[in-house]
């Protein structure tokens, strides 16, 4: 870096520009958790396609975010940080004028796919930002309103697009996002360039992204599409042998590239591979939201608004209690807070379980649930992420960090698409499941039955993911206020 950049240091306007692209992308876009049925019948396109639309964000962003913080280093980070601005506004306008009909799904997809892209564009090179150009108590305060960015952007999307689809219109979130983008792109704008030291001997790992995009994309697709094209059928089956080929080739060109953006040689370190696993699952049980909204919009009736206002509890506890978090790890380590965080989360999904209830009383449940959801989150994000990267020697925290985010996008990604499409297709062909209406009494209106069975099993597999979460942090972190180097 010159001396100029040196010099410089982080303002207002620049950070105010920063939270303002990472909100494009946790409040904005991910308002499709509630929104989806309204976006489906507005664009004419089906269910299944709407789940790939809602989850495939995500994907974009975990697949591509390591490989774009290593790219955003070596060329530039404003630079690759005024691109993710530009993937937000054409994704954003893309999705709010897509066209109902037969072109509305290409212009939905190509503009989730620019979302999550601007997610794995903005996240790395923003933070590489705040670590360059703020320091001390200064840089403190940067990475709490960032993290009050990206938690409280995730937590205030139900409830923010529902109320934006109910009164003024669910275009209107992407056309707003595209003008914030572009607020947050001039507020950015005359930032001096910082790049990390050039590494000599570097070479992009072309390989490795293809073969691992190819294996994710596959996973992804079968997983939302597998129900609709029929598990067993030939383009199932090809998908599926599609994702174990390529994953195959993945893990053969990694194992020994110096240059491979997932270094395998992380996950020789227990604590780390156990925080990162357990972390990719409480991510995954984002899908609880994305049922809830669509039990209660199309088994209760009720609108996205009203709908959406049952997460503000969500939004307000995991602001309020992530800094508990942190004071939990200093006072215990992280294993403790890992764990009761989780149990929390648990307890939230069981609370959302008891579809047969009639409808008042499973929204007091609902309210309970989200407020219990956003404390869990609270009080394991700062302890997992803590042992995941504490004890990485200096020389793989880049990396090891990196691959610790990816895991928290694709987690999100996967379990969105499972739960989604576990709910699409017991609520379409509930007749295998019709057995547990012997075991548990439905109360109240009995038409339905097919959603409420169908949020049932996918609120089951959420809390299946959660409980291998535990297993992991029981298995992997060790007692005690720090973790052993491995």
């Amino acid at each position: 870096m010159n001396q100029a950049t040196e010099a410089y240091r982080g303002n207002d306007r620049l950070l105010s520009g920063i939270i303002l692209g990472v909100l494009a992308f946790w409040l904005f876009a991910q308002t499709t958790l509630n929104i989806a049925p309204a976006m489906a019948a507005d664009l004419q396109v089906g269910q299944s396609l709407m789940n790939i639309a809602v989850s495939i964000t995500a994907l974009f962003s975990g697949i591509f975010i390591v490989v774009i913080g290593g790219l955003a280093d070596r060329v530039g980070r404003v630079r690759i940080l005024m691109l993710g601005f530009v993937f937000s506004i054409v994704g954003s306008l893309l999705v709010g004028l897509a066209p109902s009909g037969a072109m509305g799904g290409t212009f939905l997809m190509l503009g989730r796919i620019c979302q999550g892209l601007s997610g794995a564009f903005v996240m790395p090179s923003s933070l590489a930002l705040v670590k360059a150009y703020w320091d001390g108590a200064e840089r403190q305060r940067a990475i709490s309103l960032w993290s009050m960015g990206s938690w409280g952007g995730s937590g205030f999307a139900a409830l923010f697009g529902g109320l934006m689809a109910e009164n003024v219109g669910w275009r209107w979130i992407f056309i707003i996002a595209a003008i914030v983008s572009l607020v947050g792109m001039l507020m950015v704008r005359g930032t001096p360039e910082s790049k990390a030291p050039p590494k000599e001997g570097y070479e992009f790992d072309l390989a490795g992204v293809l073969t691992f995009m190819v294996t994710m994309v596959a996973l992804q697709v079968f997983a939302t599409q597998g129900a609709v094209f029929g598990w067993t059928s030939l383009a199932s089956l090809g998908l599926l042998a599609a994702a174990l080929v390529f994953g195959f080739s993945f893990y053969w060109i990694e194992s020994d590239n110096p240059n491979a953006f997932v270094q395998f040689r992380l996950f020789r370190n227990l604590t780390y591979t156990g925080a990162t696993i357990s972390n990719l699952l409480l991510n995954a049980t984002a899908g609880i939201v994305m049922v809830a909204m669509l039990l209660l919009q199309e088994g209760g009736a009720m609108t996205a608004q009203k709908a959406g206002l049952l997460t503000i509890g969500y939004a307000i506890t995991i602001l309020a209690f992530i800094r508990v978090g942190e004071k939990l790890l200093q006072r215990f380590g992280p294993r403790k807070p890992m764990l009761w965080g989780s149990y929390i989360v648990g307890l939230s999904i069981i609370l959302l379980m008891p579809t047969n209830l009639m409808l008042g009383t499973y929204t007091v449940l609902a309210v309970i649930a989200f407020s219990l959801f956003g404390l869990g989150l609270a009080f394991y994000a700062t302890p997992s992420t803590d042992a995941a990267l504490s004890n990485l020697p200096a020389d793989q925290a880049g990396s090891g960090s990196g691959i610790y985010k990816m895991a928290s996008s694709l987690g999100a990604s996967f379990g969105v698409a499972i739960s989604s499409t576990i709910y699409t297709a017991i609520a379409g062909h509930n007749e295998a499941v019709r057995w547990i209406e012997g075991v548990i009494t439905f109360e109240g209106r009995q038409e339905n039955l097919a959603s409420r069975e169908a949020a049932f099993f996918a609120l089951l597999a959420n809390l299946v993911m959660l409980v291998t979460a535990i297993v992991s942090v029981l298995i992997t972190i060790p007692k005690g206020k720090t973790a052993e180097h491995g």
